[in-house]
């Protein structure tokens, strides 16, 4: 069985090139750095190391090895992590995903509900606007957007929706249809458009299907990244931009967001949650604050 301590003194002397550096990197003497790798070379049968210039280079089997080092250490750390929670009183972590929109929209609030009703979990925050493939590597709790009316679940897996997310027109204050109570989709058609999904993701797709359902497709002028900065040169006077309700909660000044109708394009909000969890404590507490600020959103856009 390989030592796991001399395999991460062989994985510094690859990391930093040479015995000396990575002595100096782990606090060890040279000496006993080499002689970690030369028993890790006697455990493996294998020579791992080849001298270059004053340093050292590992070999075709030296590199395949730090490769599976990399794995195995990793685990090992998530191991560790896990020890050093449950010798800490800490009851474990949830794992939370959501998408750009909501994250400074929702994510606040469901943070403060976790950190004062559970100080002792740990939670694993990531943004992420796909879902993958592989149950393995999906969170715990995941944001989603789907079609309006359809359900996004899986094997493992169970869908709450949370919110209908109508699209909305923002433009300039100044502008022709700024007064207006809603916004044909076709009546834009004639605009300097301003695409707000460098990703090329659902929520825009979706939105170029409503407009080739209301006759047209949109002429963009400008690409921008996300939708703050999209919503940033609509108040430049630059054009026009289309987008869920919720990524225009925060409007810069000489804008005005109108509600686009026929056809209104909608998403759909849901969490995504993993069955083997759903029944914890933390993960219903999530839930729970999901729906009290899709409710809240759901009573503002009323």
């Amino acid at each position: 069985m390989l030592d796991v301590h001399r395999l991460r003194v062989f994985r510094s002397v690859v990391a930093s090139g040479s015995v000396a550096a990575a002595a100096a990197n782990l606090g060890y003497t040279p000496s006993a750095v080499s002689q970690h790798v030369a028993a890790l070379q006697r455990e493996t049968g294998l020579r791992l190391l080849d001298r270059h210039g004053r340093g050292v280079r590992p070999t075709a089997a030296g590199l395949a090895l730090a490769a599976q080092a990399d794995g195995v250490l990793a685990r090992l750390g998530e191991a560790e992590t896990f020890v050093a929670d449950l010798r800490a009183g800490r009851t474990g972590a949830v794992q939370l995903a959501y998408f750009a929109s909501v994250g400074a929209a929702w994510m606040p609030a469901v943070v403060h509900t976790l950190t004062t009703q559970f100080p002792g979990v740990r939670l694993d925050l990531e943004l992420r606007e796909d879902v993958p493939s592989d149950a393995a590597e999906r969170a715990d709790l995941q944001l989603v957007v789907a079609q309006w009316g359809d359900t996004p679940g899986a094997a493992g897996f169970s869908a709450h929706h949370l919110l209908d997310d109508p699209y909305v027109a923002v433009v300039p204050h100044d502008h022709s249809l700024a007064g207006r109570d809603e916004i044909e989709l076709a009546e834009l058609a004639g605009d300097r458009w301003i695409d707000n999904d460098f990703s090329r993701g659902w929520c825009r797709r979706n939105l170029l299907e409503a407009c080739r359902a209301a006759g047209f497709s949109p002429a963009f002028a400008v690409e921008a990244h996300d939708y703050p900065t999209a919503l940033a040169f609509v108040g430049a006077g630059i054009g026009i931009t289309v987008l869920p309700t919720l990524g225009a909660a925060h409007l810069p000044p000489g804008t005005v967001a109108v509600p686009a109708v026929r056809p209104t394009p909608v998403r759909s909000i849901h969490a995504v949650v993993r069955d083997a969890v759903a029944d914890t404590p933390p993960v219903r507490a999530a839930l729970g604050a999901l729906r009290d600020v899709a409710r809240s959103r759901a009573g503002v856009a009323a």
